[in-house]
């Protein structure tokens, strides 16, 4: 289907630049872009969440966890 659409020039440039890089025409680019925009973001059910458990103590550390070797040498211990 033809149409006609009124884009700000840069943006025009941009997307011809952009085509003529990729190898394929400016009616391709503009398909792929808005049929990009146009399908629904999968979401997930509730994702994924990182929630360590926080452990306070009032002893200093028993390593100096920044000394790799010496925190690795602690963990074989244990």
């Amino acid at each position: 289907m033809k149409t006609t659409l009124n884009l700000n020039d840069k943006v025009l440039l941009q997307a011809k630049e952009f085509a003529r890089a990729q190898g394929v025409t400016l009616t391709r680019f503009v398909e792929d872009a808005l049929r990009a925009k146009l399908i629904p973001v999968a979401r997930s059910a509730g994702g994924y969440r990182f929630d360590p458990p926080i452990v306070r103590g009032d002893k200093s550390p028993a390593v100096d966890v920044a000394d790799r070797n010496e925190l690795y040498d602690f963990l074989d211990r244990e």
